[in-house]
């Protein structure tokens, strides 16, 4: 793709601007993602989903909510509705008593109800693949679209910002105190801080240090080289 001003390594797909950022910043950036690869190799989408339909409903039924809770509630939803369709052809309170585990079940199971609708009536029961589409369905913000995108069809049309995410971009230094709390400008600070082939990957690894190691209250940061090196939760910085 060719660079343009607004976007200067030439990410034309992307409908926002880009904040410019110091090339020392991204080599900075560049190595806390090597060393964050290296400690969790194996670091992934902790929903569990076998296609992409399924993880759209995990992710929506994620908000506010433990990964570990939905998984407990997801397998039963899952074998008694097993396509879109099935959704399609039921009602939320037949989606409720699978859901009730966990909060805000009455909106969650509408808003699963109609995203399924949508998917199988105007998708033909495929979950679409675009930011747009997605957007345009019930319970679906860009957080979960970016979760789906990238982790069901490998798609970086942006960065997954959650709470870990957050916490860790202030504590690595990676933002700016103006975009600390606030996710739509951590979102684009990330996406200019790291290549695009990194962005689905590096939320992940954030989330795995973030629940792990560098947590709200209580971390291990002392002891882990990761924080104790760039984090300002550790004993010294880089």
């Amino acid at each position: 793709m060719t660079a343009t001003p607004s976007n200067p390594r030439g990410l034309q797909d992307i409908p926002f601007k880009l904040p410019q950022v110091d090339p020392a910043k991204k080599r900075r950036a560049k190595h806390i993602c090597e060393l964050l690869k290296e400690h969790y190799p194996d670091a992934h989408c902790e929903l569990n989903f076998t296609n992409p339909h399924e993880l759209l409903i995990a992710t929506i039924l994620s908000a506010q909510c433990t990964d570990v809770a939905v998984n407990k509630a997801t397998p039963t939803l899952f074998e008694a509705f097993p396509t879109p369709a099935d959704y399609a052809k039921a009602s939320p309170q037949d989606i409720e008593p699978l859901v009730k585990t966990l909060g805000f079940f009455r909106n969650k199971a509408k808003s699963v109800h109609a995203a399924m609708t949508t998917v199988s009536e105007s998708y033909d029961g495929n979950v679409p693949q675009t930011m747009d589409e997605l957007l345009a369905l019930r319970g679906v913000a860009r957080k979960t679209a970016g979760v789906v995108l990238s982790n069901a069809y490998n798609i970086n049309i942006g960065f997954v910002v959650d709470t870990h995410v957050m916490r860790l971009s202030q504590r690595f230094g990676l933002i700016d105190e103006a975009e600390e709390g606030n996710p739509v400008k951590i979102e684009k600070k990330l996406m200019a801080l790291f290549p695009r082939g990194d962005w689905g990957q590096l939320s992940h690894l954030l989330i795995w240090h973030g629940r792990r190691i560098c947590k709200a209250r209580n971390g291990s940061c002392a002891d882990h080289p990761i924080c104790k090196r760039y984090g300002t939760c550790g004993t010294s910085k880089a």
